[in-house]
């Protein structure tokens, strides 16, 4: 009769040592999940605000054009303005260049003549840029046909609207205010880059 106890304690002891194994046998794996986001910046084409629009016709592809360029009467400049948004990202810090490529209205057809306080050859204008709470003046003077540009450093990512105003003033003249224009059409390139610092 002592043998079946025995016996007992035996497939107990078995059954707790099988319990035992399995714990010891399971496993755990760590896997790390990683990717990365490029530094990027993007510009979208740009929108004219609503009722912002004073001598300007608006938007000819991405090319704003005056609609009367000079008074009728003394052939000065006519005053113009417009104001543009353009939804606008950049996920890292970054830098923003504003460029003129002529540093004013220049004639790219009809006569050109040497400067002379009579005659006005080229246009001045100016052109403001919010950006991510910052405030970029860009004061295209017509004094010298060149490049001209001005940066702004931004210390964080921004993302939303970008507001920029062009804005010419009345009599604007690279000689004298109020100076007659030669005849001729006008052009310059304005370009705004979001870029790395």
């Amino acid at each position: 009769m002592r043998a079946a106890p025995t016996l007992f304690a035996a497939v107990a002891l078995a059954t707790g040592s099988h319990a035992a194994s399995a714990q010891e046998s399971s496993a755990s794996e760590t896997l790390g999940v990683a990717g990365s986001a490029p530094q990027v910046c993007t510009i979208d084409t740009a929108r004219i605000r609503a009722g912002e629009l004073v001598n300007f016709v608006g938007l000819d592809g991405d090319t704003l054009r005056v609609i009367d360029l000079t008074t009728s009467d003394d052939l000065s400049v006519q005053a113009a303005s417009a104001d543009l948004r353009f939804d606008a990202v950049c996920n890292f810090p970054h830098r923003v260049r504003l460029e003129s490529q002529e540093n004013g209205l220049w004639p790219i057809s009809g006569p050109v003549a040497p400067t002379t306080p009579d005659f006005a050859t080229a246009l001045p204008y100016l052109v403001r840029l919010n950006w991510a709470d910052r405030t970029q003046l860009l004061e295209v003077d017509a004094r010298v046909r060149r490049n001209s540009v001005v940066f702004t450093d931004i210390d964080t990512p921004a993302s939303g609207e970008m507001e920029l105003r062009v804005q010419i003033d009345a009599g604007a003249s690279n000689t004298q205010v109020g100076a007659p224009v030669l005849a001729g059409a006008y052009s310059d390139t304005l370009r705004i880059y979001l870029e790395p610092r």
